[in-house]
């Protein structure tokens, strides 16, 4: 993944949601980035590197949420400083990869 701009405080009405088989976790908006085919985040724990994984977002121009398949690529940190991990989302249908593609174009992702 590229270049690093963080969301907003605004971008999200709700928490991003982070839901795995053993772990959820709700995201402050200002720990991602948002790109046209995946999503960067930090998190005050890690995450195995392979592990399949659902995020659901609330886009704020039109308030419809976006659940998104993805699998862990990267996860580096430690439990001091907190783990930066990337997730790369599978199986998009159109609709939502259009969505995605809106959101990441905006001042809510990385361009």
């Amino acid at each position: 993944m590229s270049a690093k701009r963080f969301v907003g405080p605004s971008a999200f009405d709700q928490p991003l949601t982070i839901e795995g088989r053993q772990a959820q976790l709700a995201l402050s908006v200002d720990t991602v980035v948002i790109h046209k085919n995946g999503i960067e985040f930090r998190s005050p724990g890690p995450f195995r590197v392979w592990t399949e994984m659902t995020v659901s977002l609330q886009s704020p121009g039109n308030g419809r949420k976006l659940h998104c398949a993805g699998i862990i690529v990267a996860c580096s940190g430690n439990k001091h400083t907190g783990y930066n991990v990337s997730m790369i989302f599978t199986s998009l249908s159109k609709q939502a990869q259009a969505q995605l593609n809106t959101m990441a174009h905006s001042d809510l992702g990385a361009g």
